[in-house]
């Protein structure tokens, strides 16, 4: 678990060390990886108990790299073999999904201003804090990454209700039963192949 497995000593998402987790797992022989993320839609249309499955990202601030001392440059991008794996999951389990989107990540740990979800709406669908470094890091080691979004809540002002931490976690909570039914999915249409 990216934030860690203790409640009490959650790792905020801007010290998550994607490095270490992603290599942890290319130690075990995984050859490819779902992130499953818990996002906010900066679209109305876009509701809480959905699922995007992006087919993009943007990210403004630094991303981390597991190159240190060489210019090594990637095109950042989502692995279209395991998105269509986990829109061909979503679809087997009945999910409500919608198989594009721009995903924004912004760094965390405080929510956007009103004012930085309507900019970012012209420009994205749903806003998080830790996919698109995940995304980076993975490409950057050979492994396949693509991720399930889940939309827990609208961006702050979307609607009139005030967002605050305990909507977002509430929203959370809800909705992993149903990305345990897509990973399940996932791993049982994966053993067929």
């Amino acid at each position: 678990m990216r934030h860690g497995n203790d409640p009490a000593e959650y790792i905020l998402p801007h010290r998550i060390n994607h490095r270490a987790n992603l290599q942890a797992l290319k130690d075990m022989g995984v050859t490819e990886v779902i992130g499953i993320n818990s996002t906010g839609s900066l679209k109305k249309n876009l509701y809480p108990g959905m699922i995007v499955i992006p087919d993009d990202f943007i990210t403004l601030t630094a991303t981390p790299t597991i190159h240190q001392d060489k210019a090594t440059h990637i095109t950042p991008s989502l692995n279209e073999s395991v998105r269509q794996k986990l829109i061909a999951a979503a679809r087997n389990s009945n999910l409500d999904v919608v198989e594009t989107g721009t995903y924004w990540q912004v760094m965390g740990p405080r929510l956007e201003t009103k004012a930085e979800i309507r900019m970012m709406a012209n420009y994205a669908d749903i806003v998080g804090m830790t996919m698109a470094n995940e995304a980076v890091i993975a490409l950057e080691m050979d492994l396949p990454y693509a991720s399930a979004c889940s939309i827990d809540n609208y961006g702050n002002g979307l609607v009139e209700k005030p967002l605050s931490m305990e909507e977002i976690i509430t929203g959370t909570r809800k909705n992993a039963d149903m990305m345990m039914r897509l990973l399940e999915q996932y791993i049982a249409t994966a053993s067929q192949i």
